[in-house]
């Protein structure tokens, strides 16, 4: 429903015409990006608690649906709309150039690597396994913090 929503947001903004498209898109840009992050800071959490449940139980069951959900229906659609309107802006306003844009762009590279290994994760525990410990899953979910606490100080400060 909300994805619904942003797109036709994103529809009518991309109807807009004068100097404020720009500043529509980054709006934009941001919501897919907030929404992309919730899902990469919540599926690690999901991964823990389900981690600690029995094989076939009712609460894996649950899980299984919760992350399979959360990763094909808000992370997945997320990540595309944040990529696809973030290189837009990297090129219309920025035109590729600038240090800290393609760094910027290399640690976006390394985020949505962690979001294919947790892709493949939700498909390991749907097929009942377990591929890592709780205690790995939370060390895991700090990978995206991290990256995300770089990108945002890049993209502000604008070191180099």
């Amino acid at each position: 429903m909300a994805l619904a929503a942003f797109v036709v947001i994103a529809g009518l903004v991309f109807w807009r015409q004068g100097d404020d498209l720009d500043l529509w898109i980054k709006a934009l840009h941001v919501i897919a990006v907030m929404s992309w992050m919730a899902g990469l800071l919540y599926l690690p959490r999901l991964f823990v608690y389900h981690s600690a449940t029995g094989l076939n139980s009712d609460s894996s069951e649950l899980f299984k649906v919760m992350e399979t959900r959360l990763y094909r229906f808000i992370m997945n659609p997320a990540m595309m709309i944040a990529w696809i309107l973030g290189l837009y802006l990297a090129w219309s306003v920025y035109g590729f150039h600038g240090g800290w844009l393609h760094a910027k762009l290399l640690l976006v590279v390394l985020l949505s690597a962690a979001h294919v290994y947790l892709g493949r994760s939700v498909r390991s525990f749907s097929a009942d396994q377990r591929p890592l410990t709780g205690k790995a899953w939370r060390m895991i979910n700090e990978i995206p913090t991290i990256l995300m606490i770089l990108i945002v100080i890049l993209v502000i400060v604008k070191p180099f």
